[in-house]
């Protein structure tokens, strides 16, 4: 009876104790509420809200749900990034070894893509034999020996997370600020982490399109930080336009590898570097930004997160040789470009219709247990503000057939769009906020 009377109470406003959360986790767990009961309650969460108090009591229900990495004391600082998702956002493949390479350990988790945005893990698994379904031993073993590992949630983390974010998105349950915080804030609390760092997308192609709505959820999120003694920065950065120009799994492995050799696109290294900094600051590995900087690019100058990335993948099954030669990665049998049917100025490149393209082609998911293609997706060179002629190459379409290209044609068509210049509207700054305990400011733009 318990479920009924906790759905009923938050259908009409009311608050859910501690113990309450407690009790509700455990008889789930246990089988004894059936999914249909915690549907209901998760819509009238998504409908109701809940309140500080409440969300960190399921926070805290769902991190003792479950185990913690705890990597081996090494005298390292550990410190995580999450993102909330995007189209064409490989940053966590450039900046895990990139700051580990810095002297920090990072115990990097993330998640598989869904809907238009795409996910680290698929990312990571385009390269042939890389395995992100470590168990905790494993995960802890290699902390050890290289102060990074890049692996999904496993079974032993926060088990109530995993179970409850499936029916959330069965659901539509998703984009409630208390449970994205206390999704995400319970797995990376179980990193037992010196710091975290949020880069939370704003604009179009993200799950929380408006800056309100960011603020607040990076509000949330650094206040259950506080609450468990792990210190939160978040950057609000742009998702008005894809980042960086390969959007689909092995596309975007490739970009990296650019990136971590230092030929990264503009865009995707400022928001690295940007990331970066704050990791650095947080672990006080440096307690300048500037100096933070200069580590970060000592450490692509010199080759060594590169080579980290390297040692990473070998460790985990994966075949190093793909960053030496990113051609060993999977291709796509077909190519077309794409050319710009009129003179013009860029006026937008949508990054919903981007991500849903790559679904049409086959390199993402609706659903949950969807099989994605890693060697799909495009490589678009087209930025808003650019100006461009009839005929000019502005995308390369990558697919498995002429269907998957003239999908993939007709996706882009909607997504870019050329007009005069006067009608172009004023993109998102790249790096919009950072938000610290302090309070939120806006970023100077350079």
């Amino acid at each position: 009876m318990l479920a009924r009377s906790l759905i009923s109470r938050k259908r009409d406003g009311g608050r859910i104790t501690p113990d309450e959360w407690q009790e509700l986790s455990d008889e789930y767990l246990r089988g004894d509420v059936p999914d249909y009961q915690m549907a209901a309650f998760l819509m009238a969460v998504f409908l109701r809200g809940l309140d500080g108090g409440e969300t960190e009591a399921l926070t805290r229900t769902m991190l003792e749900s479950g185990e913690r990495l705890s990597p081996p004391h090494s005298g390292l600082p550990r410190v995580d990034k999450r993102s909330t998702g995007g189209v064409g956002d490989k940053v966590s493949l450039v900046l895990a070894p990139l700051v580990a390479a810095c002297g920090v350990a990072v115990p990097m988790m993330s998640g598989r893509g869904l809907g238009h945005t795409g996910g680290t893990l698929d990312k990571l698994e385009s390269i042939p034999g890389f395995r992100t379904d470590l168990t905790l031993a494993q995960a802890r073993a290699q902390m050890a020996e290289l102060g990074c590992v890049l692996i999904g949630q496993t079974a032993e983390i926060a088990p109530l997370d995993r179970r409850l974010y499936a029916l959330r998105d069965a659901t539509a349950t998703v984009e409630s600020i208390p449970l994205i915080a206390a999704s995400i804030m319970s797995k990376k609390l179980a990193e037992d982490l010196t710091g975290l760092v949020l880069d939370i997308k704003q604009g179009s192609g993200a799950f929380l399109p408006g800056t309100e709505r960011g603020l607040e959820l990076a509000r949330t999120m650094i206040e259950l930080g506080a609450s468990h003694g792990c210190p939160v920065v978040a950057l609000l950065t742009a998702m008005d336009r894809p980042l960086g120009h390969a959007c689909g799994n092995a596309l975007e492995v490739e970009e990296a590898v650019h990136a971590l050799r230092g030929e990264g696109p503009a865009d995707l290294m400022a928001v690295t570097y940007a990331l970066g900094v704050e990791m650095l600051l947080l672990t006080r590995v440096e307690t300048d930004p500037a100096a933070a900087r200069t580590r970060l690019e000592a450490a692509i100058g010199s080759g060594s997160a590169a080579s980290l990335f390297q040692r990473v993948i070998e460790a985990q099954g994966g075949n190093p040789g793909i960053v030496d030669d990113p051609a060993v990665l999977p291709q796509a049998p077909a190519s077309a470009v794409l050319r710009a049917e009129r003179p013009g100025t860029v006026l937008r490149v949508e990054p919903r219709a981007v991500g849903l393209g790559v679904i049409a082609l086959g390199g993402g998911r609706t659903r949950m247990d969807d099989r994605v293609d890693p060697a799909v997706g495009f490589v678009i060179t087209a930025k808003p503000g650019m100006s461009v002629q009839e005929g000019e190459a502005i995308a390369t379409i990558y697919g498995r057939d002429a269907d998957g290209l003239e999908r993939g044609r007709r996706a882009l068509l909607e997504a870019i769009t050329i007009g005069d210049a006067g009608d172009a509207p004023p993109p998102l700054p790249l790096l919009g906020w950072r938000v610290t305990s302090e309070g939120a400011e806006r970023i100077q733009q350079s």
